[in-house]
């Protein structure tokens, strides 16, 4: 569990520096990346935004209330680690696009989800809008593995045969993800596939 947590900040702060940076992820020839942060821009641009309206505005408060100021100057600590944590998280998603090439379609979604299914593995490819039951990335229907943005899917990936992936125990014959683009990633699965 703790190196979870320390994997995914550390990959936080990458995220957060090659966004700030303007460092796209490094593809090889032939490779094209494809966003999945369309639907949940919007949510993390209004937490941003409030996260930087109630800092000074909480620190306003305690100074105020609260007589001792190393709490004060703790939760104005606290308070700015969590905008630029926020920043980061988008930074990361926003940095590790969907990526299709010739070893197939990688799924990434933001720094805790990335796998390859690779093209012998791949029977289809189509695009498809799905609404999920709930905003989680990964959600499992019988042997149906979603890899949500913002609660929807919108590629559908039919595999050959059942196939393990690193985020579920169980073998699954359909992937569904979410990408700001499909038609576009459908065009070019096909005509790599």
């Amino acid at each position: 569990m703790l190196r979870t947590v320390i994997r995914y900040e550390t990959a936080m702060w990458r995220g957060l520096f090659r966004w700030l940076t303007r460092r796209p992820v490094q593809l090889a020839p032939g490779d094209v990346a494809f966003g999945h942060a369309g639907p949940v821009k919007p949510i993390f641009a209004v937490f941003i935004v409030l996260s930087a309206l109630e800092i000074p505005i909480f620190d306003l408060v305690i100074s105020r209330l609260v007589p001792w100021s190393t709490v004060r100057y703790a939760a104005l600590v606290a308070g700015v680690y969590g905008l630029i944590w926020m920043i980061g998280a988008l930074g990361a998603l926003l940095t590790n696009p969907h990526v299709v090439g010739d070893a197939g379609i990688r799924l990434r979604n933001g720094t805790s989800i990335d796998i390859t299914i690779p093209w012998d593995a791949i029977a289809s490819v189509r695009h498809r809008y799905r609404s999920l039951p709930s905003s989680r990335g990964v959600q499992v229907e019988g042997t149906v593995l979603h890899l949500g943005t913002g609660g929807q899917t919108s590629i559908d990936v039919t595999l050959r045969e059942p196939l393990t992936l690193p985020v579920h125990e169980d073998p699954v014959d359909e992937v569904r993800f979410y990408a700001d683009d499909p038609n576009a990633l459908v065009a070019l699965a096909r005509t790599l596939a």
